[in-house]
């Protein structure tokens, strides 16, 4: 029994356990934002990405010539730049690159496509800031796992070299929610289950998209579309009912001829990166991320400045 593990989980139910049927998706936001507290210093500076909200979270001393951008998780109705601006700033400071976070719009409100288009529309903004394909990584959690595979799948079809990387964490590729894991890993997990998954699912897609569609649902890409992914590192806890949906995709790509790596993290939980004070191993696996993402990014040249 992990004692920080278990601190976070009764968090995290402490939080869940405050909503109902009444709880307003303005109030669930709130107090989502307010589960995770900024510790790392990072300059946090707003920008407007065409029509996307977003901000450029730096640490001390990062790349301005390179950057990663970051898709937030929250089943794609909670979840914001201030609920994962210390993990943004932590990765920021592991890859020595600025992180550029993108708000994209979420459920019930602006159900799919909404966020596919926000997360294509801010790759457009930076490739037109001078950007290549070669100096950008990208990265996510959860859903924003999900939608960083997904926005990777949208540049192959506009024909642009790809990024060079993608980091992602406890990663939603199956919307159907048909891994393994939902049943081996049910008891596993304190707070995802099946049906929750589900709902989540429907609550997003709305009743017209089948939940196994490759733009909300990656791991149904065609093979020729997954063997053309740049390299891939994907975390994932023990603990998961979501662990084959980064298993299965992983074994997907490799299949397909690929280049993607996983790590299943011991006694773990869904993104628990997101909760360094209370883990070493968040510290840690946000730190091999990083690395991953700076060894994958092209090298500085003679002359580029940093912050």
């Amino acid at each position: 029994m992990n004692a920080g593990v278990e601190s976070v989980i009764a968090r995290i139910r402490a939080v869940y356990g405050r909503w109902n049927r009444q709880t307003t998706v303005v109030q669930m936001r709130q107090d989502w934002d307010d589960l995770f507290a900024a510790q790392t210093e990072a300059t946090v500076t707003p920008v407007q990405a065409d029509t996307v909200p977003c901000a450029w979270v730096r640490a001390r001393g990062v790349r301005l010539d390179q950057a990663i951008v970051y898709f937030h998780g929250g089943g794609f109705r909670v979840g914001s730049l201030r609920s994962h601006h210390e993990l943004m700033a932590r990765l920021s400071a592991a890859a020595g690159v600025q992180v550029l976070g993108v708000e994209y719009r979420l459920a019930p409100e602006h159900r799919y496509p909404a966020p596919q288009e926000d997360a294509d529309a801010a790759l457009r903004w930076l490739r037109h800031q001078g950007f290549e394909g070669a100096n950008l990584a990208l990265a996510g959690d959860s859903a924003g796992g999900g939608l960083a595979l997904s926005a990777l799948l949208a540049e192959q079809e506009r024909g642009v070299p790809a990024p060079a990387a993608a980091f992602l964490m406890s990663a939603w590729t199956d919307l159907a929610a048909t891994g393994a894991s939902y049943d081996t890993r049910a008891e596993a997990d304190p707070i995802h289950q099946r049906a929750m998954i589900q709902a989540m699912a429907r609550g997003f897609l709305g009743s017209g998209t089948d939940p196994r569609e490759p733009r909300a649902s990656p791991l149904y890409a065609a093979p020729a579309r997954l063997a053309r992914l740049p390299p891939l590192l994907l975390q994932v806890g023990d603990r998961e009912t979501v662990l084959s949906d980064s298993e299965d995709f992983v074994r997907r790509v490799q299949q397909a001829g690929g280049a993607a790596r996983l790590q299943v993290w011991p006694g773990m939980i869904h993104v628990f990166q997101q909760f360094p004070a209370e883990l070493a191993e968040a510290v840690q696996a946000i730190e091999e991320g990083g690395r991953f993402l700076a060894g994958h990014l092209r090298r500085k040249t003679k002359g580029e400045t940093s912050s």
